[in-house]
């Protein structure tokens, strides 16, 4: 596959720019019951995303592409198929390739809408 199905990508859960850190990157989320979010991402263009933190743990698999998870000057590359735990409270920023889709599950309420 080269996208995600349309299933998943419902104009109504789209991550608005506001609330995003990286730039031209298309987003989609759902929150469950509890809180916690799952946000599908698909990078147009490579980049790297602005240095931030989250209050809860972050849970990334890259589905294809590249995904850099850069933490403390270390970079933890993940290729199709890997996956990452970012503990809470630990400042990082991504780096993608241009066409990279991820998948992250946030323990609390990454998006506010």
């Amino acid at each position: 596959m080269d996208d995600f199905p349309a299933f998943m990508k419902n104009p109504k859960n789209r991550v608005e720019n506001k609330d995003q850190y990286s730039r031209d990157i298309e987003g989609y989320y759902y929150t469950a019951l509890d809180g916690q979010q799952m946000a599908f991402w698909t990078a147009h263009t490579a980049g790297v995303s602005a240095t931030h933190t989250h209050p809860f743990d972050e849970y990334v698999v890259c589905v294809e592409g590249q995904y850099v998870v850069l933490i403390g000057g270390k970079a933890i590359v993940l290729e199709s198929g890997d996956e990452f735990v970012i503990a809470k409270g630990i400042e990082h920023a991504c780096r993608r390739t241009a066409g990279t889709r991820t998948i992250h599950a946030f323990g609390g309420k990454r998006i506010q809408k």
